[in-house]
C-alpha cells in the first residue's frame, strides 16, 4: 500500500510529518509518497535522524496556508503540496492522501480534483471517535454547515458503510440522529423531515439520540449537519482534554496522591488512550472517489502515524467502491458550486 502525504499541510508540518511518516513505515510497511520541498525535507530527515525507509519524494515549492482561501487551491496555490498529492491520486501514483492541512481547502481540492462520487450530493467529514463502549463514527463534523435532509440520509449510508467494513457489528451499523430530545418529533425542521428517511431507509435506525448519550456509545454512526457535528466534536475534544490535565493535577498534589497514582498508572495509561483521539487518525472524507483522510491540524508524529494507518485500511476496505454501487446509481446528481 502506498500513502501520499502532503508533507507541508498542518501546525507542526513538516517536522512531525515526516516522523510521522518514518513511524508507519516502521509499524504498518506502508510506503510513503511525501509530497513537497525536497531539500527541507531531506535537511530536516539528516537533522533528526529520520529513516527515509520506503519514501519517495515528489517536490513541490507552494504551500497552501490556514489563511489562504479554500478556492485557491485550484488556481493561486494549485502547486501546492496539498493540491500535488490529490493530483497525484488521480493519476493512481498512491492508493491514499493523507493531509493536516486547511480542512476548507482539503474539502475544495477533494472534491474538484478527486472529484465527487457520482449522485453525492456533498463529500462529508467523518472522524472515529472514543465513547465508553466501541468506538463511533460522527458524520459529518464540519464540511456541511447547511443541509438538506436527503444529505443527511446519504451521510447516514455512506457512514453505514464504512463502520460496517471497519467495525462489523451483527444487524449492522447502529445510525442515531443526534437531536435535542429522544422522541420521533424532536428537533428543528431539518431533523424532523431526517428522521423519516433514516426510518424508511433500510438501515439499521435507533432513532433520536441526544448528545449526552453519545459517550456512552449508543450509536455506531451518529449523524449530523456539519455545524452540529462540529459543536459536538469540539467539545468531546475539550472535555477529554480537561479530564486527562486534571486527573495529571490530583495525582501530583500531594505525596499520598503521587503514591496512588504510581498504583494505578496501568489503568491511567489505558484510559488515556481509550479516549486519545490521536488513535484514530482523524476523519475520512466520504463521498469522494479515492480515499483522502484529514489528519488534525495539531497533529504530532503519533497521531500523524495514525491518520496514515487509517488511510491504508481505508484503501483497503472498499469503501469508495460500496458507496459507488449502494447509492452512486439510484442518488439524484446534484450540481454543488
Amino acid at each position: 500500500m502506498k500513502i501520499i502525504v502532503d508533507a507541508f499541510g498542518g501546525d507542526n508540518a513538516p517536522l512531525e510529518i515526516l516522523k510521522g511518516a518514518a513511524e508507519a513505515v516502521a509499524a504498518y510497511g506502508h510506503e510513503i509518497l511525501l509530497v513537497g520541498q525536497e531539500d527541507i525535507l531531506r535537511s530536516l530527515a539528516a537533522e533528526h535522524n529520520i529513516s527515509l525507509d520506503k519514501m519517495e519524494i515528489y517536490h513541490t515549492t507552494d504551500v497552501i496556508s490556514m489563511e489562504d482561501h479554500p478556492k485557491s487551491i485550484m488556481r493561486a496555490h494549485k502547486e501546492c503540496s496539498m493540491a500535488v498529492a490529490l493530483r497525484l491520486l488521480t493519476e493512481g501514483k498512491g492508493d491514499a492522501v493523507v493531509s493536516a492541512g486547511s480542512t476548507g481547502a482539503l474539502l475544495m481540492g477533494a472534491t474538484f480534483i478527486v472529484k465527487r462520487i457520482k449522485g453525492i450530493s456533498r463529500p462529508a467529514l467523518a472522524p472515529i471517535m472514543p465513547s465508553d463502549k466501541d468506538p463511533f463514527m460522527l458524520i459529518d463534523c464540519g464540511a456541511n454547515a447547511d443541509c438538506r435532509p436527503k444529505m443527511l440520509l446519504q451521510f447516514a449510508h455512506m457512514g453505514s458503510i464504512y463502520m460496517s467494513k471497519m467495525f462489523p457489528r451483527q444487524g449492522g451499523a447502529r445510525v442515531g440522529l443526534l437531536n435535542v430530545g429522544t422522541e420521533d418529533t424532536k428537533g428543528g425542521e431539518l431533523q424532523q423531515e431526517t428522521f423519516p428517511l433514516l426510518k424508511e431507509s433500510g438501515l439499521n435506525f435507533i432513532g433520536n439520540i441526544e448528545a449526552r448519550d453519545v459517550p456512552a456509545g449508543v450509536a455506531d454512526v451518529v449523524v449530523a449537519d456539519g455545524f452540529v457535528g462540529n459543536v459536538l466534536l469540539k467539545t468531546m475534544e475539550g472535555t477529554i482534554d480537561m479530564l486527562m490535565k486534571n486527573l495529571k493535577a490530583a495525582f501530583k498534589s500531594t505525596l499520598l496522591t503521587k503514591i496512588g497514582a504510581m498504583l494505578v498508572l496501568p489503568g491511567l495509561r489505558g484510559l488515556k488512550k481509550k479516549l486519545s483521539t490521536s488513535e484514530y487518525g482523524g476523519a475520512v472524507l466520504l463521498g469522494v472517489t479515492k480515499p483522502v483522510v484529514k489528519a488534525h491540524g495539531n497533529s504530532k508524529a503519533k497521531g500523524f502515524a495514525s491518520a496514515i494507518r487509517v488511510a491504508a485500511e481505508f484503501a483497503a476496505c472498499g469503501v469508495v467502491e460500496e458507496i459507488e454501487a449502494t447509492l452512486g446509481k439510484n442518488a439524484t446528481e446534484e450540481t454543488e458550486e
